[in-house]
């Protein structure tokens, strides 16, 4: 049985669920060494299990422009290639590489690029592939967006959204494992002889069962998401506070500002004094909850908790998200959300409608601020259509329990 493993992840996300997911493997085996290897960022979602010495981060690292999303445009393809991109998959590939010649396995997490890079370690290797579902292409599209008739079609065709060539190296002799976000995708990779299984969706692991505060109760409550990745995240989060000063609620509205260290809460504080948001004083109630800042404009109130998402987000009725895995994960909670998508390079509209076709409707993206308000008037105003939507999401999503699952499977079929 292996004592050690080589972990790649690709993006916040990812480096979040495989972090689950060693959680859980260090239960089963305290002894194994692990190593990370973040193929996009510092993987800042390792940090406190490093610190605990309870797995050590690799190099070589590099912030990329793109935040990781160079797939998705031509121009940031070319910032992350001008920023060094080719030189750090060739240090990433011969680091790899030379773990697998002590005969060591590899655990990718991710889509292509992680699994590329297990693939061609020459050793054995498993595979969590985290972005794709397809349910993504089996699901009607938001209503009032457009269609797209032509992936949609290829897709069909094909039969699962992961192509051939994923296919091709998924089915290796040195892949071990190959494990997927739903049972539906897995079926479809089944049919392409790729032993893929669906044991649980790790996102959904870690969120404590905190009752919501009693001052809380008789409140209406949001979350406000803006993502983790600069500039993009500030650009989101000033155009979902601008959707909020277009509508002045009846009754007071607090709205749960949760974010990570990025942004800062210094770029916050300014954000929302440039929105026409005061400074308030924070209550006690707000402190005892993780909440560091108070903001108010008329019956708005903005709490501010950064690392709070986790211990907050099952106490909103709403979410206004321009998150990844955030969303999805509020989804899985049974809180529906509305979208706003802008320039990118992550939540753009594309981004945008597919997430909500993998979510089945629990999030719905909005073309227009005014859009947004709207739906957030609506659906604040029909509990049974906020109930209809929430169990999309938990459906969508899936149970906790995914991480203790896929550990015993990496036990199993990697490391033994």
């Amino acid at each position: 049985m292996s004592s050690r493993l080589l972990v790649l992840s690709n993006g916040h996300g990812e480096d979040l669920i495989a972090q689950r997911v060693l959680q859980a493997l260090r239960q089963r085996r305290p002894d194994l060494i692990v190593r990370v290897l973040p193929l996009v960022g510092l993987g800042e979602a390792f940090a406190a299990d490093e610190a605990a010495g309870h797995l050590q981060r690799l190099g070589p690292q590099l912030q990329l422009p793109s935040g990781g999303f160079s797939n998705q445009s031509l121009r940031g393809l070319a910032r992350d290639l001008a920023a060094g991109l080719p030189l750090l998959s060739w240090r990433q590939l011969r680091l790899v590489r030379a773990w697998a010649r002590q005969g060591d396995p590899v655990l990718a997490v991710g889509d292509l690029l992680p699994l590329l890079l297990a693939w061609s370690s020459g050793g054995r290797f498993g595979f969590i592939g985290t972005p794709k579902s397809d349910c993504t292409w089996a699901s009607p599209g938001p209503p009032g967006w457009r269609p797209s008739p032509l992936a949609d079609a290829y897709h069909r065709c094909k039969g699962s959204e992961w192509d051939p060539w994923e296919w091709a190296v998924m089915g290796s002799r040195r892949c071990r494992l190959v494990a997927v976000r739903d049972r539906l995708t897995a079926r479809g990779l089944r049919r392409h002889g790729v032993a893929a299984l669906a044991p649980g969706n790790p996102m959904m692991d870690g969120f404590p069962h905190a009752p919501l505060p009693a001052w809380l109760q008789s409140q209406r409550r949001l979350i406000l998401l803006a993502g983790s990745r600069l500039p993009e995240a500030l650009g989101n989060a000033r155009r979902l506070l601008g959707c909020l000063a277009l509508w002045q609620p009846l009754q007071h509205t607090v709205v749960l500002v949760a974010s990570g260290s990025i942004p800062s809460a210094e770029a916050w504080a300014q954000l929302l004094e440039s929105g026409g948001f005061t400074a308030m004083p924070l209550s006690a109630e707000a402190a005892a909850i993780g909440a560091s800042a108070s903001w108010g404009r008329g019956r708005w109130q903005l709490l501010l908790g950064q690392h709070s998402f986790s211990r907050w987000a099952s106490w909103a009725e709403l979410g206004l998200a321009t998150a990844g895995t955030a969303t999805e994960q509020l989804a899985g909670l049974g809180v529906p959300s509305l979208s706003l998508p802008g320039p990118g390079p992550q939540f753009k509209a594309g981004f945008a409608r597919r997430q909500s076709r993998l979510l089945g409707g629990a999030v719905q993206p909005c073309q227009s601020p005014e859009q947004l308000v709207r739906r957030l008037q609506e659906l604040l105003e029909d509990p049974h259509e906020r109930a209809r939507r929430a169990a999309w999401g938990r459906r969508r999503m899936g149970p906790a329990g995914g991480s203790a699952r896929l550990a015993a499977l990496v036990e199993q079929r990697l490391l033994g």
